[in-house]
This record gives structure tokens, sequence and C-alpha cells, in this order.
């Protein structure tokens, strides 16, 4: 068949059979600033799936209510599963929440705080409380040396 002859809202309908967003299987640690920002983004989601419907639904922009009514379902699940964590601060020891500086081998400091998985942002200095990174440090002490990706780094720092 020639495309001149295909249909436009076939590739509408493929465009609005979108797969839910993928939930990690790890408990939803989250701090103080990732439930309000995931509370903001559940209302954002909230709004656009109202928008939808007014719109016309699925008789409308069947995009649009497909991406309203996933990212629904996924910020939903995301609050409902939340779990505010703020351990009681331990001076000098890793924790959920807290910032921890490093230094690597070559003598590079880098700063980063460990978070929930939906507010982590490395390229703003924020890693998942799951990441490798993450893992090899928490529990830790200043002072502690630790292997990561096969290189040694020294936890210099916690706040």
């Amino acid at each position: 068949m020639a495309v001149a002859f295909t249909r436009e809202e076939d590739y509408e309908a493929r465009a609005a059979d979108l797969p839910d967003r993928p939930v990690s299987p790890h408990p939803n640690l989250v701090t103080a600033e990732g439930l309000a920002a995931i509370e903001a983004e559940l209302t954002a989601a909230q709004a656009a799936y109202a928008q939808a419907q007014a719109d016309g639904g699925i008789s409308g922009d069947r995009t649009a209510m497909a991406r309203a009514t996933r990212d629904l379902r996924y910020w939903s699940q995301r609050r409902a599963s939340a779990q505010l964590t703020q351990p009681e601060p331990e001076p000098g020891r890793v924790q959920f929440g807290v910032t921890v500086e490093i230094e690597r081998e070559d003598g590079r400091r880098q700063r980063f705080r460990i978070v929930g998985e939906d507010e982590a942002d490395p390229a703003r200095g924020s890693v998942s409380y799951v990441s490798p990174l993450a893992r090899a440090v928490l529990g830790r002490r200043v002072g502690d040396a630790v292997a990561v990706n096969g290189a040694e780094i020294e936890i210099v720092g916690v706040t």
C-alpha cells in the first residue's frame, strides 16, 4: 500500500498506545523536597488529564489523552508508595538525604546528595540511593575508602 493511502488516524492510534512508565521495584524513599516534587507532578498530571478530557478525550487528541492518562497513573502510584525518609542525623556518617563529598584517586573532589529515584539528577548533584555510587558509600563514615567501578574513593565530608 502506498503511503498516500495510509489513513492519518492510524498513526494517531499507534501514538496513543503509549506504554506505561516503568516503576522501580525498589522502595520509593523520598526526601521532603522529593515528596513535594512528586505532588507537583501529580497535580500537573491531573490538570493535563482534565484538559485532555475537556478537549474531547479520545475523540479529540488521542495522543494527549494517552499521555495524560499514563502520567496520571504513574504519579498517582509514586505518590501512594512514597516513603518520606528523614533519618536522625549522625555526624560524619553517610545516610539517605545527606550531601557527601568524595575524593578520587586523581585528587578530584565531587559532591552529591543521596536522594530518591524520582528526584535524582546527577547533572545537578543528586544521585539515587540505589545507584552504585550511593550504595558504595551509604553507612560509611568520613575517612573511609571504598571501591567504585574499580577505582578507590575516599569520603572526605558529610553534610
